[in-house]
């Protein structure tokens, strides 16, 4: 486990900073001539991705599940003079939002979706027209595509675990005495696992244009983690099915419904 997983003060920084130069000038490139714009973020956490838009004056709210995450992001938000309404709510609960936005994020979100076809149907009542969703998230097959780094000691710097079989998998989770939590995690991230290739079928099956697709050798936000510079999957690469799974650390994508 890194720092950044317990500082959630860092980790919001961390995302500001990546949105900041990454996520917002990928999605502003569609968007060019709205600033500013209504923003929502679903599996906001600590609203670090929200921060830049906030700072163009755009209009921004955040919603996350986990109460502590908003009110983490209330007084960050606080700390930094920026406006912004977070709520703690599942998306399929939400009711405090009868408006639509302009941009739709959801960053590392629908990985721990178990219903991805549900929640893709669900997040086009608040697009408003015209409207562009963001969806980035790992591929299950890289080398932490199973969110392994969350768990405490060794385990957490090894690759590829997260693809043997449940039964083994759990035996190992336990065998390394990790938290009960975080051993249910891991396992359910193993159930609502993403694929590239399960994605694009739940868009197909969900009526959504993929207006622009980007995969990732080097994940963006390595940058700030890590120091690595990101570093887009070749395009033979990338254009392989399934085998593009094991070499896509992040997969952006940019959605209008049909």
């Amino acid at each position: 486990m890194q720092k950044r997983h317990t500082d959630r003060r860092q980790y919001f920084e961390e995302q500001a900073y990546t949105c900041r130069k990454y996520y917002l000038p990928y999605i502003r490139q569609w968007m060019i001539d709205c600033i500013p714009l209504r923003i929502l973020e679903v599996g906001c956490g600590e609203g670090g991705n929200l921060l830049p838009f906030a700072e163009l004056g755009c209009e921004v709210v955040g919603v996350d599940m986990a109460a502590s995450r908003i009110e983490q992001a209330r007084r960050f938000f606080k700390e930094r003079g920026a406006h912004g309404t977070f709520i703690a709510s599942d998306l399929f609960q939400l009711k405090e939002l009868e408006c639509r936005f302009d941009i739709l994020i959801c960053h590392d979100v629908i990985e721990h979706i178990s219903d991805k076809a549900r929640f893709l149907s669900e997040l086009r009542r608040y697009l408003s027209p015209g409207g562009i969703a963001f969806v980035a998230f790992p591929a299950w097959q890289m080398p932490f595509g199973g969110h392994q780094q969350i768990a405490p000691g060794f385990l957490s710097h090894i690759p590829f675990i997260h693809l043997l079989p449940t039964f083994a998998y759990g035996k190992l989770l336990k065998w390394c005495a990790l938290p009960k939590d975080t051993q249910k995690e891991l396992l359910e991230i193993k159930q609502t696992r993403c694929s590239i290739e399960t994605f694009k079928a739940r868009l197909r099956a969900t009526n959504y244009q993929v207006v622009d697709e980007r995969l990732y050798f080097i994940n963006p936000h390595y940058e700030v983690k890590f120091g690595l510079t990101p570093r887009r999957l070749c395009r033979f690469i990338s254009q392989l099915p399934y085998i593009r799974n094991f070499f896509s650390t992040s997969c952006f994508y940019l959605l209008k419904p049909l």
